[in-house]
């Protein structure tokens, strides 16, 4: 075998592995975000198990298989979920609008990268084995070579352009934490099931965070992401006869706060009438709807 095949071989086995690599990582992270939050939240949680499930499935037949169409499916598989977490930072998904965190930002950088690598290890030709000496080689024509090159600037300028997206997008869309510093919210109630839940003028289910201090905020970073400080003074709707109050924020916007406890909605919840944050165990405790009694 010569130099030149021994190092195609290499290169080949080097990209399944770092391909199939890639894919899992993502996988990886989704099911991270899956656990801790993602689950709960309609349509948006099934997709989140889809797309890891998927992601382990072809990051182990990838390697084991080395087949150019299972490569093939891995690069659209890749493009396709980055091209969905694009939609939802701009315009939603299913009722469910992402917001920029680290995470995602990591999950769409892999993303590209595993479609550029897995897009390439599929329009390789595959190896053929070295003439024998009574054999007469092949001739060869050029264009199977040409054409290979063709499609790796094609996969390059595609890259490009997601990597382009997904900085634009990053750009202009809002990251953790609260945009305002000012105004007022209003308080209501409303009927869930089994209880009457606290609700911002939006009919939004309010919640409080177990580790938070007495009018103080223990949610900042991707936490606070999810779980949206409600800005602005509080004003008592009907029903509500707790304590309202306010709290200022380690970026200086005021926060409101029932009976002493800050203030949340849940991205999770996309109408009003829902309360799926109410009793998971996420971004380092527990989480329940603020009840028009009072947070106990």
């Amino acid at each position: 075998m010569s130099n030149e095949s021994r190092g195609a071989k290499r290169w080949r086995v080097l990209g399944w592995l770092s391909g199939s690599g890639l894919v899992a990582a993502t996988g990886a992270i989704h099911l991270d975000l899956y656990l801790t939050g993602y689950r709960s939240i309609p349509t948006i949680g099934w997709l989140f198990l889809l797309q890891v499930i998927t992601a382990f499935g072809l990051a182990v037949l990838m390697p084991v298989t080395r087949n150019r169409f299972v490569a093939a499916g891995g690069a659209g598989f890749s493009v396709s979920t980055l091209g969905g977490y694009l939609l939802s930072l701009w315009i939603g998904l299913f009722n469910f609008k992402e917001t920029r965190t680290t995470a995602g930002i990591v999950a769409g950088l892999i993303e590209v990268a595993a479609f550029a690598l897995l897009a390439v290890v599929a329009i390789q030709p595959p190896s053929r084995p070295e003439p024998s000496s009574a054999s007469s080689p092949r001739p060869r024509t050029g264009r199977l070579p040409s054409m290979v090159r063709r499609l790796e600037v094609a996969i390059a300028a595609t890259s490009l352009v997601a990597v382009t997206l997904l900085g634009i997008a990053v750009a202009s869309v809002g990251g953790a934490g609260p945009a305002s510093r000012g105004g007022q919210t209003e308080l209501m109630t409303a009927q869930l099931p089994g209880t009457k839940a606290l609700t911002n003028n939006k009919g939004l289910t309010l919640y409080w965070f177990a580790p938070d201090g007495p009018s103080k905020s223990r949610c900042y970073g991707s936490c606070a992401a999810y779980w949206p400080p409600v800005i602005g003074t509080p004003t008592a709707g009907p029903g509500v006869t707790g304590q309202l109050g306010t709290t200022r924020r380690s970026d200086g916007s005021i926060q409101a706060t029932y009976d002493r406890h800050p203030l949340y909605t849940y991205i999770g919840d996309s109408a009003p009438d829902q309360a799926n944050g109410n009793g998971l165990d996420l971004n380092g405790g527990l989480w329940h709807e603020v009840t028009a009694s009072g947070a106990t």
